[in-house]
């Protein structure tokens, strides 16, 4: 049985790119490219790479903090690390039996199955896009970065 570990802060950074070297304690942000990164919470090194898409990873930001939903469960890594991103917190997990990880695969093979159409993998959340004009964002996109349009987007 593991040892329960402390919620221990990570930091959100928002970057078009994900770096080659990633650093402990930060959380790297692709909305560009629908991507999260981080190395793992335990302290092992591994890079956890979770995609943004709607039958994977979902990111809340609220202007201060980044939470990353479903749980994070590194069950093909030596250290089997299971937890949360909440409110720019790791959040420590229950360790999960073979049969809980097998369950939530095939669950997760029925939902990637179900997104998939005639045409193939859902699309839409495999490109960038960058956000329609809104209320939100006050007018028009052209010629504004994906900062200035996400710092928008957040007002």
């Amino acid at each position: 049985m593991k040892t329960v570990m402390k919620n221990k802060p990570i930091y959100p950074v928002f970057t078009t790119y994900i770096p080659g070297n990633l650093e402990p304690g930060k959380v790297y942000i692709s909305i560009e490219y629908n991507t999260v990164a981080h190395l793992c919470a335990c302290g092992c090194g591994e890079k956890v790479i979770t995609p943004l898409q709607p039958t994977a990873w979902k990111i809340t930001y609220n202007g201060e903090t980044v939470s990353l939903h479903p749980s994070i469960g590194n069950w093909s890594y030596k250290c089997r690390s299971h937890y949360w991103i909440r409110d720019n917190h790791v959040v420590w997990a229950e360790d999960w039996s073979e049969d809980q990880i097998k369950r939530a695969r095939q669950q997760d093979a029925r939902r990637n199955a179900s997104s998939t159409g005639a045409d193939g993998p859902n699309r839409t959340t495999t490109q960038s896009k960058k956000p329609e004009p809104t209320q939100a964002n006050h007018g028009s996109t052209q010629g504004k970065s994906i900062w200035e349009l996400i710092k928008e987007f957040f007002k």
